[in-house]
């Protein structure tokens, strides 16, 4: 089947080199049994991809399921994938298939795979290598035929560094890996997409379609769609019924969705994966940001301290060692006085200060921040436990984990 007639069939719009190559991979492995690990951001359309794998292969005429393991909780997702025997755990009135006994000769997808617990992770690995698994609460062996597809928008290989995924589950999931390109990497088809989507709301809803000018072209050309495809969608139904004139120029469009000119953090956005592979949420950025900051701060205490030391110790001063320096240290074994380059005022400091201080204490809580973005993004979300997971680029697992953690009230 032809690359083309692929995306015509499954409504996939653009031309952008990458995208075509991870659709003619999804074309080529189809035919066959083998497990596919789909990787992306989020939004980018993974999903689709599990459908052509499914639909054009041999098993399209049996059973399909996509599982998001990241909405399932810990507690429950092993009844859920290989089921359960009755009174095997509290609530368990009733046996229960699971989705691999349901999808027998079909296809399962699961999305945000690296959000799997550990425990689950093995019985995955299981089936994978032996067709293999048990109910919870049984000793029977159940057999199963079943054509895993697995998606993640994290960097499984560093979640198998720190621990957090099992090293052969994931070799054994990527025998064939698909990478689809964040929409910041495909060109001209963002404003592809863009048209696509607000004509067909303009149809659905029977208004007229919106334009874009040159200059709110170049605007949409230019933002990194942190969001990817599902924003995109989004900003384009937005500006369908807001604007004032159906051709829409970049300053209305900038008014009617504020965050259209808001970039970022473009570079370290674009390393996603582009440097080394690493995979960073929002979260983990602020993380690094406020860890340098740190130490920073702990570098210049502790260069404060040496040099103060080795002024006690009769040593060359400061001045001699950095003649541009805007600490100024008299030689003397007297208490220190700093000039502060911003302010006229000294600040006197004891050289007992520095000598006590030679073990830098943490300043900064990285859980006190967390739980103050979590708060923060509900607040935003009006409790919305799903909209404020997504905000925050974690799972509503892994939030309802950390509401429970840190005691929120919502």
């Amino acid at each position: 089947m032809e690359i083309q007639s692929i995306k015509n069939r499954f409504g996939i719009i653009g031309n952008a080199p990458a995208l075509n190559h991870a659709i003619s991979i999804a074309e080529r492995v189809a035919a066959t049994n083998l497990t596919v690990l789909i990787t992306g951001e989020s939004g980018v359309g993974k999903e689709v991809f599990s459908h052509i794998i499914h639909q054009i292969g041999a098993r399209k005429h049996n059973n399909f399921i996509a599982v998001n393991c990241g909405a399932i909780p810990e507690g429950t997702i092993d009844s859920e994938l290989f089921g359960h025997e009755k009174g095997s755990f509290t609530g368990a009135h009733d046996a229960r298939k699971g989705y691999f006994e349901t999808v027998n000769g079909g296809t399962i997808f699961l999305d945000e795979i690296g959000e799997l617990p550990i425990g689950t992770q093995a019985r995955l690995l299981r089936v994978l290598e032996s067709g293999e698994y048990i109910r919870v609460g049984s000793s029977k062996v159940i057999k199963t035929d079943v054509r895993l597809v697995a998606a993640t928008n994290v960097n499984l290989q560093e979640a198998v560094r720190a621990g957090k995924f099992r090293e052969d589950l994931y070799y054994r999931l990527s025998t064939v890996p698909i990478y689809i390109p964040p929409l910041r990497e495909r060109g001209d088809d963002i404003y592809m997409l863009f048209r696509k989507f607000s004509t067909d709301f303009s149809e659905k809803n029977k208004i007229p379609a919106v334009k874009l000018t040159d200059d709110a072209k170049e605007l949409i050309l230019k933002y990194p769609w942190p969001g990817n495809v599902r924003q995109l969608k989004n900003v384009a139904e937005q500006v369908s019924i807001l604007a004032m004139d159906k051709d829409v120029t970049a300053k209305e469009l900038q008014q009617i969705v504020p965050d259209i000119t808001d970039n970022r953090l473009p570079a370290l956005a674009e390393a996603r994966y582009n440097s080394g592979g690493s995979n960073f949420t929002e979260r983990e950025i602020l993380y690094k940001l406020i860890f340098d900051l740190k130490n920073d701060f702990n570098d210049l205490k502790q260069f404060v301290f040496d040099v103060t030391k080795n002024q006690v110790n009769g040593t060359q001063s400061l001045d001699n060692q950095i003649p541009n320096s805007k600490f100024q240290i008299p030689n003397s074994t007297q208490p220190v006085i700093l000039s502060h380059p911003n302010s006229n005022q000294p600040v006197v400091v004891d050289n007992k200060d520095f000598h006590e201080s030679e073990t830098i204490e943490e300043s900064l809580s990285l859980m006190d921040k967390e739980k103050e973005l979590i708060i923060k993004a509900l607040k935003k979300h009006r409790n919305k436990r799903k909209n404020a997971a997504d905000d925050l680029g974690i799972s509503e697992r892994t939030l309802y984990r950390k509401i429970k953690e840190y005691g929120i009230d919502i």
